[in-house]
């Protein structure tokens, strides 16, 4: 055999059935078909251990191997790589002469030839268990633990429990013990009972979580031996955690299945310890137990459509108080979570009955309510429906459009789900852009705006929007998100939006935002639309100087390496992978100077080699640009005449939401018109060494003492941009990818 070294932890399970971590080295199996793992701090042998061709190794979760090596000694490997983990496990099938697909390489059953009749279930002989007696509770509590390594001897041992009556008798003395506050008997308790739930035995679990009994099992395991003072769960299962019945529930077997699935999801999530990751199948069944019965749950209310109806009689119900739809929403809430436990084809036969009683008009009246968590809970049931059957929602929302106002968009559009319904490419995309698409933004319109186009050159930059509320920056986050998903899935809608509304450079001025995850969310949104490689993005971006503010953020970023700095990089990269042109130009022709300091990177130098060998083939009259510009431009003129209808329709729509973003809203759709007339006149550059010095040659010039102060200095500081009026450049030069300063009249 081979001796390759794979780098493990090396774990024991130690007397409190807790993993022990005993170091970290690499295994190596030796040609004697040993075991060996050495220390990788000094070499010391952690571990080995003989391959004995009847022990039963474990595999588990592709990267552990546990087995034992006598009655109180288990060890487990846990590899850092699969492949290593796959590797030892061939070799020890190897000796053991057994296939590697299995996961376990013994049989438990077969121990020996000598105990095979002793230790079969079947047998008859059971495990014989002391007297439940206070004195002999120690005893039992041994017993119970040292079953625990062996699913033969804790099939046994369960089933000696159950044919015994034994569970209820040691309830009973658990009661005997508390009375008496026998402190030393109730830990020895709380180890007996925690480790038949490790039993993981379903049959045990029907008798520990009953009614009559399932208390009592609460009640043991407040008694943990490294607690000074116990705990009250009885306490908080009896009198703080209240059962609410908005509709009564007549079926008692329905109730009691509900109080014992929240009772045994307590046990699991609060009581027991979290599991080691070796632990993880001791309480599968117990997970089993709960999902089960959820399930049962789902079932037998689904079926109880008297139930159901009222429900909805009464969550509909003008007349019902603002409480009681409070508890009727939260019950449907969990109504449906309980749901996913379903199987599919059970799950959708649920959501098929929800519809049917009309889940989706009733939770337009719910959203329509001011209660915040009433609005949260409506909007994770709307979650679950979308998740369901997005068309269904789509059918819904679509309904007489015509005469939708604006407020029932609001409470069904303006959620998360939101995605999921934009993801088919039909008629419900011009209904959402005509009807739909302000709402969203309207956030984001509110919470930007662009710089004072009257400033003078020598005023203070001022940008009094940028949201540095989180929540507000969370809901911007939100909100670019949906767009970047939009840019990308839905082009001809989108590409009008953002180019009509000039969006991009709203969205740009988030790049501002002390949150760095909203500065990442508006880069993102750029990144996607220069990745479509669409020109008439291409051209809209140049023609607003739209890298302005990204490259503003580079260099107020100054020499720290973060995600900022990389994302920003990983843009212009991109640029300069795909060879796109017209962008290629603009940047080289306007930042030049502000970006030679970057060196830790060859991007830009990269850029300016690209745009350097473009100018060597126009002079050679090798362009690529076979397409005029003026093309571009008439073609573009007349494509967004197309949308001016649309337009219309959401400028009007945006006066709906003044009550929600109050008169800040009317202004700023002057504002946006004031910006739209006077955008064309607007045309920003890096220094004033950009002007008529460059003009008799098109070269530029060596930086001068002011022009050296856009650049990024190598100590860390950063330069913002200067600011000059620089009239509008000709369109076909920019088309063609022409330095401004090379056209005399530009």
């Amino acid at each position: 055999m081979s001796d390759t070294r794979r780098r493990v932890k090396v774990y024991t399970l130690n007397e409190e059935r807790q993993w022990e971590d005993r170091g970290t080295g690499h295994v190596c199996c030796s040609e004697a078909a040993s075991l060996t793992v050495t220390g990788e701090a000094d070499g010391s042998v952690l571990l080995e251990s003989r391959i004995s061709p009847d022990t039963a190794y474990q595999k588990q979760q592709d990267t552990l191997i546990v087995w034992s090596e006598a009655e109180n000694c288990d060890l487990a490997l846990s590899f850092q790589e699969k492949a290593g983990c796959d590797e030892i496990w061939e070799k020890i099938c190897q000796v053991q002469g057994k296939d590697p697909s299995v996961e376990i390489t013994q049989d438990p059953v077969d121990e020996s030839e000598e105990e095979r009749f002793e230790d079969t279930p079947e047998s008859g002989h059971l495990l014989e268990l002391p007297p439940c007696e206070p004195e002999r509770l120690e005893e039992l509590a041994e017993l119970v633990t040292s079953v625990l390594p062996s699913p033969v001897r804790r099939e046994k041992l369960a089933l000696a429990l159950l044919s015994s009556g034994y569970i209820r008798k040691l309830l009973q003395l658990f009661r005997a013990s508390e009375e008496a506050d026998d402190r030393r008997g109730l830990q020895q308790l709380y180890q007996i009972v925690r480790g038949l739930l490790f039993l993981n035995k379903a049959t045990l679990f029907e008798v520990m979580f009953s009614d009559d009994c399932i208390m009592d099992v609460v009640g043991c395991l407040e008694y943990e031996p490294a607690l000074l003072q116990p705990k009250s769960h009885r306490e908080f299962l009896t009198k703080t955690a209240r059962f609410r019945e908005v509709i009564p529930i007549t079926d008692s077997e329905l109730r009691q299945k509900i109080h014992q699935t929240y009772r045994v999801q307590y046990i699991q999530d609060i009581i027991l310890p979290t599991q080691s990751v070796f632990e993880d199948n001791f309480l599968s069944t117990l997970s089993s137990f709960i999902f089960f019965n959820k399930v049962e749950i789902v079932s037998m209310l689904q079926e109880d459509e008297k139930f159901l109806t009222e429900v909805f009689a009464q969550l509909t119900d003008e007349a019902t108080e603002d409480s009681k739809r409070r508890e009727l929403v939260n019950f449907f809430k969990e109504f449906c979570a309980f749901s996913q436990t379903l199987q599919p084809q059970n799950r959708d036969a649920f959501f098929k009955t929800l519809a049917n009683l009309g889940i989706l008009p009733a939770l337009e009246i719910v959203m329509g309510m001011e209660d915040v968590q009433v609005k949260a809970a409506a909007t994770d049931i709307f979650s679950y429906l979308v998740e369901f059957s997005p068309s269904m929602v789509r059918e819904f929302v679509m309904q007489e459009p015509q005469q939708a106002d604006d407020v029932k968009l609001k409470r069904i559009v303006s959620t998360d789900s939101t995605l999921s319904l934009l993801t088919q490419k039909s008629e419900f995309l011009s209904f959402f852009y005509k009807y739909c698409m302000h709402v969203l933004t309207a956030p984001l319109l509110a919470n930007t705006a662009e710089e004072d186009p009257d400033l003078t050159e020598g005023a203070a930059k001022v940008n009094p929007v940028c949201p540095d509320n989180f929540q507000t920056a969370q809901l911007l986050a939100l909100i670019l998100e949906l767009l970047t998903f939009c840019v990308e899935h839905h082009s001809y809608h989108i590409k009008s939006y953002i180019m009509t509304r000039d969006l991009l450079r709203r969205v740009l001025t988030l790049m501002n935002s002390r949150h760095s995850f909203l500065a990442l969310c508006a880069l993102r949104f750029m990144r996607r639309i220069i990745g479509l490689k669409d020109e008439y993005y291409n051209r809209y971006i140049v023609k607003g100087n739209l890298f302005e503010p990204v490259i503003n953020a580079l260099l107020d970023n100054g020499t720290r390496y973060n995600l900022l700095n990389s994302a920003i990089i990983e843009l212009f990269e991109f640029i300069r992978v795909e060879d796109i042109k017209s962008l290629i130009a603009h940047i080289v022709d306007n930042f030049t100077t502000a970006l030679e300091s970057i060196e830790y990177v060859q991007t830009f130098k990269g850029l300016k080699g690209r745009y350097e060998q473009e100018k060597e083939r126009q002079s050679r009259g090798f362009s690529r640009y076979r397409r005029d510009a003026r093309s571009f431009e008439e073609d573009e003129d007349t494509w967004l005449n197309e949308d001016e209808e649309e337009e219309d329709v959401a400028d009007a729509g945006l006066d709906k939401c003044k009550s929600d973003y109050g008169t800040f809203m009317e202004s700023e759709k002057v504002k946006e018109s004031q910006d739209k007339e006077n955008q064309a006149k607007r045309k920003f550059s890096f220094c004033h060494s950009a002007g008529a010095a460059n003009t008799a040659n098109g070269s530029r010039p060596p930086p001068s003492a002011s022009s050296s102060r856009a650049a990024a200095p190598p100590s860390g500081q950063t330069a913002r941009v200067r600011h000059a009026p620089h009239s509008r450049p000709h369109d076909s030069c920019v088309g063609r990818g022409i330095h401004n300063n090379a056209c005399v009249q530009c």
